[in-house]
């Protein structure tokens, strides 16, 4: 019998696994043939790590749960997974808004990094060890049943099973399937940091189709036309709609509005105000519009933006034509219809009830021996390194409490 088994061989569990061995017997079962399939994935294949900037406001890029972490953050947060990392000979490097990466820029040395742990604390590895069921007495795991129908049997469980994204890397909600089988609630599923879908008619007929626009303001309207989220960065149009930063960032928000159609607002340029951009124009009145345009936004955009008046010298232009092309410029109005399937988002949103977990040990409040980490708790962050840094954090707390 082991002390603990920890299921799921992910950023969550390999953490889990490697602080819960330090005094205990652990096995850690992974129903694939190799560990951390999704952490090579992350950072494009690069690993970014954690972010740096300071843990009050990296609270605020959790954007699902956040404040729940506020215990496994006191134990282990981003500052400690850095050192954890470059304490073992794994140096980082930081880049734009906090990410951190290893100077390698290989995802493959975090994940040896972390194998080397899982070796030297003598963690007993299973592969092809897909868990399907649980024996159960009076609240209280005896043994877990894997796929072939093999048990295994330990004192304390850690479910670290992951999300539904990427499900070729084996985030296919098992972890969901099991918890609500010893009687856990699962709550609404759907993607996050996902690409954007639109019906709209300049989509249809791909007049932006693989247009970026940088530095935009980008706002997620409700029903009253009121700002429910703003993201400024940038957004590629796509055959289908928009993906890119800013619009990753906006999509749990549109999702969670659970409307067949919801408006959003994009500024061009955020920097530059409504006045200031009239006065631009108006200073070279004998000039195309096009042409004073095309210093400030993509030649492609800006004829969009103009239709059929950008060939239009700017004196010839009236007052209600200006301003309608400075609003356009400054506050595009148009709808997106969902997103792109789970299975091709970042992250999932949603997860298992955190009212059944206490936070300050990631303990099932239902079940007197499972613990959770990591995605399959409803709990989810922007990209950036937010969202392996919960990984990282409540699969220390959960190794290390037990």
């Amino acid at each position: 019998m082991f002390d603990i088994a920890v299921i799921g061989g992910g950023s969550a569990g390999m953490m889990a696994a490697i602080h819960a061995s330090k005094t205990h017997k652990v096995i850690l079962l992974e129903k694939n043939d190799s560990l951390g399939k999704k952490l090579l994935l992350t950072g494009g294949g690069r690993c970014n790590v954690t972010n740096s900037i300071p843990i009050e406001n990296f609270i605020q890029n959790i954007i699902g749960n956040g404040k729940f972490l506020y215990s496994a953050f006191s134990k282990f947060d981003n500052q400690d997974i850095i050192q954890f990392f470059q304490s073992r000979n794994t140096p980082l490097k930081e880049e734009d808004n906090g990410r951190m990466f290893p100077v390698s820029d290989s995802s493959k040395t975090i994940l040896s990094t972390l194998r080397q742990e899982l070796q030297k604390n003598n963690v007993s590895v299973r592969y092809h060890a897909r868990v399907t069921d649980w024996n159960v007495t009076e609240h209280h795991i005896e043994s877990l049943v894997l796929e072939d129908n093999s048990i295994v049997q330990a004192k304390n469980y850690i479910l670290a099973t992951g999300g539904m994204s990427f499900p070729h890397t084996g985030s296919n909600g098992d972890g969901y399937r099991l918890a609500q089988k010893l009687g856990h609630t699962i709550t609404d599923l759907y993607p996050s940091e996902v690409a954007l879908r639109s019906n709209e008619p300049f989509v249809q007929a791909q007049t932006l189709k693989g247009l970026s626009l940088q530095n935009i303001e980008l706002k997620v309207l409700n029903t009253k036309n009121k700002a429910v989220v703003t993201q400024n960065s940038d957004i590629i149009f796509t055959h289908f709609g928009i993906a890119g930063p800013a619009a990753l960032r906006c999509s749990s928000f549109v999702l969670k509005q659970k409307e067949r159609e919801v408006p959003l607002s994009l500024d061009a340029l955020p920097n530059i105000s409504k006045a200031e951009l009239l006065h631009i124009i108006q200073a070279e009145p004998k000039k195309a519009l096009k042409n004073i345009l095309k210093n400030y936004l993509p030649q492609r955009y800006a004829d969009f933006i103009c239709m059929e008046y950008a060939d239009t010298k700017s004196y010839q232009l009236n007052d209600k034509t200006l301003q309608s092309i400075i609003e356009h410029i400054k506050d595009f109005r148009f709808k997106v219809n969902g997103s792109l399937p789970i299975e091709k988002a970042f992250v999932t949103a949603g997860g298992i009830s955190l009212k059944e977990i206490d936070p300050k040990t990631m303990k099932s409040k239902i079940i007197d021996n499972l613990y959770f980490a990591g995605e399959v708790m409803d709990i989810h962050a922007y990209t950036g390194g937010y969202n392996i840094t919960c990984a990282f954090s409540s699969g220390h707390l959960a190794g290390e409490v037990l």
